[in-house]
């Protein structure tokens, strides 16, 4: 399903289905430190029951699962939701797709609803008393997001240049370290209670980077396939010029919770 935004790659459609499977395989990079510091917060663990929107193949409910928690998960692809259910096959995870704008959980229904880089794709006039409604007294919406700096890593800004080649107006490049915005029309209903940005290096190999750059947006989710498949044949040969068998690249990760009054 083509999402349309101007406030995103100057309106360029994307897709997330189009590059489910290569997401499916490439996505899950999250580290250990990015989950601790959830579950340090209290969240997301035993005893309680989690709404985690945008899931994509579920790569944030997958790995949070082992602390107890009970999770529902939606998203707007059915790609995406397919790649998540056949993942999850041993978890008791609930998937639906569903515009995030569409939800209509009952009231007092989740004690945390997270979205992992995915909070700025929502209409959020329309999403905030939606949360505010099923969230629990007290409960929280825990928004998480990791990006590659590429003003710090060679390798990344050499990637993320070869996107820009292909697809100029994709805005996702240029990355620095700051705290997750928040839009205004959350102020009336919710409390930004905590926030955190830390530096984290993540391991890859030449094959895992590629696939990681191939399922961003400007790429495997927007491009043709001629125009990937050109991208890929120039990325590959840029990496084994550049990058070494295996290499960190430096990201930084971030969260916010924001508290319901």
């Amino acid at each position: 399903m083509n999402i349309i935004d101007k406030k995103i790659d100057k309106g360029k459609p994307f897709d997330w289905g189009k590059t489910s499977s290569d997401y499916a395989k490439f996505r899950d990079i999250y580290p250990q430190i990015f989950y601790e510091k959830i579950t340090q917060r209290k969240l997301c663990i035993h005893g309680q029951t989690i709404l985690d929107l945008g899931t994509g193949t579920g790569v944030f409910p997958r790995n949070m699962y082992s602390y107890g928690a009970k999770w529902i998960a939606t998203d707007i692809s059915e790609n995406q939701i397919a790649q998540a259910k056949t993942l999850s096959k041993k978890m008791a995870i609930d998937y639906y797709t569903v515009p995030t704008e569409k939800l209509d959980f009952p009231a007092d229904s989740f004690d945390v609803i997270t979205a992992c880089q995915c909070f700025w794709y929502f209409n959020h006039d329309q999403v905030m008393p939606k949360l505010f409604r099923m969230l629990k007294p007290n409960g929280s919406i825990l928004i998480l997001y990791l990006a590659w700096l590429p003003f710090e890593d060679r390798i990344a800004q050499a990637s993320e240049n070869l996107v820009l080649k292909y697809n100029p107006t994709w805005s996702g490049a240029g990355e620095t370290i700051h705290p997750i915005e928040i839009p205004s029309c959350y102020d009336k209903k919710f409390e930004r209670i905590y926030h955190e940005e830390y530096r984290v290096k993540i391991p890859f190999t030449q094959e895992s980077w590629h696939g990681r750059m191939k399922t961003c947006r400007g790429i495997g989710a927007s491009l043709t396939a001629q125009k990937i498949a050109n991208w890929e044949y120039e990325h590959q040969k840029l990496l084994a010029q550049i990058a070494p068998a295996e290499f960190d690249i430096l990201h930084y990760g971030a969260i916010s919770q924001l508290k319901k009054k």
